[in-house]
């Protein structure tokens, strides 16, 4: 298996971590393989979308997710780190409002696995960080909401690197009590 999975707090978030070859001239591994993940994780996703953003020390995104269309996104890290979030919106689920967060690096090279129903986010805690990510569906702003990164219900324990720069739409999320969620 080129990689390794193992469950977070929340089950079904999931962190990667790839069978990296290296030595004096680099490094190569697989970042992603349809049956390998598949074998791994028992999911059957199909991913529709790369996403690649950069973003300087203290930017936080999030906490996004679509009310309809929901996606799936495995996300990781190319240069610098960041601290990844996934809440759990799903009405149903016991861990309803419940966070999990891992420090994803260009270093470490793991991903995590954010599934449907979850709101996703990160905070950029080096100089800058290259973020990619796959969604096992398109972008559809219509149906893009944002939990509010600070909701004091969630209490998501962000690493403290000074006040975080936000986007108007994202210092503009609602707090859990009041924001679409799935059932």
């Amino acid at each position: 298996m080129p990689f390794t999975v193992s469950q977070t707090t929340l089950p079904e978030v999931l962190i990667l971590e790839p069978k990296v070859f290296g030595d004096n001239r680099g490094f190569f591994f697989e970042s992603f393989n349809q049956r390998d993940f598949h074998q791994a994780t028992g999911l059957d996703v199909h991913f529709v979308q790369d996403n690649h953003s950069k973003s300087s020390r203290g930017v936080l995104r999030g906490m996004h997710y679509q009310i309809e269309c929901p996606q799936g996104k495995l996300v990781r890290v190319t240069a610098g780190s960041v601290f990844d979030v996934a809440v759990d919106l799903r009405k149903s689920s016991p861990n309803f409002g419940k966070w999990v967060g891992a420090q994803l690096s260009a270093e470490n090279k793991q991903q995590m696995w954010i599934p449907p129903g979850f709101a996703h986010g990160f905070l950029v805690t080096s100089e800058y960080a290259e973020f990619l990510y796959k969604t096992t569906d398109y972008w559809h702003p219509e149906h893009e909401r944002n939990l509010l990164w600070c909701d004091p219900t969630v209490d998501i324990q962000w690493p403290t690197i000074g006040e975080p720069k936000l986007a108007t739409k994202d210092a503009a999320g609602q707090l859990l009590a009041t924001i679409d969620t799935f059932n």
